[in-house]
């Protein structure tokens, strides 16, 4: 399951759950077996400079190789900016979890 984390200077309007949503859709656009993206959003009261930065996180896979992550970022970048009103720094980035990291669900 892919994680999202949004962070943003909280002078930018932004509708972060549309974003959130977006990433998920071009995950599975890519990767159709991937699953849903837990997403999570975090404005930031206090910065310097307007600014928003992505990262989001995916389990190492053979098919995720080089040619799909470029691929898949440049999606994510072109994807995210359409959906961003204003003017504002822009950080992204993709990362694979190692093999020794656990998602699953808990019951309770």
């Amino acid at each position: 399951m892919p994680h999202a984390e949004l962070k943003f200077s909280s002078d930018l309007e932004i509708d972060a759950i549309s974003i959130l949503a977006e990433i998920e859709t071009v995950i599975l656009e890519h990767d159709s077996g991937a699953g849903a993206c837990k997403g999570r959003a975090y404005p930031a009261a206090q910065f310097h400079h307007s600014h928003i930065a992505f990262t989001v996180a995916l389990l190492a896979k053979p098919h995720r190789d080089e040619v799909f992550s470029r691929a898949l970022l440049a999606d994510l970048e072109s994807r995210i900016k359409a959906r961003l009103p204003q003017p504002c720094e822009f950080s992204l980035g993709l990362s694979y979890s190692t093999p020794f990291y656990v998602t699953n669900f808990h019951a309770g």
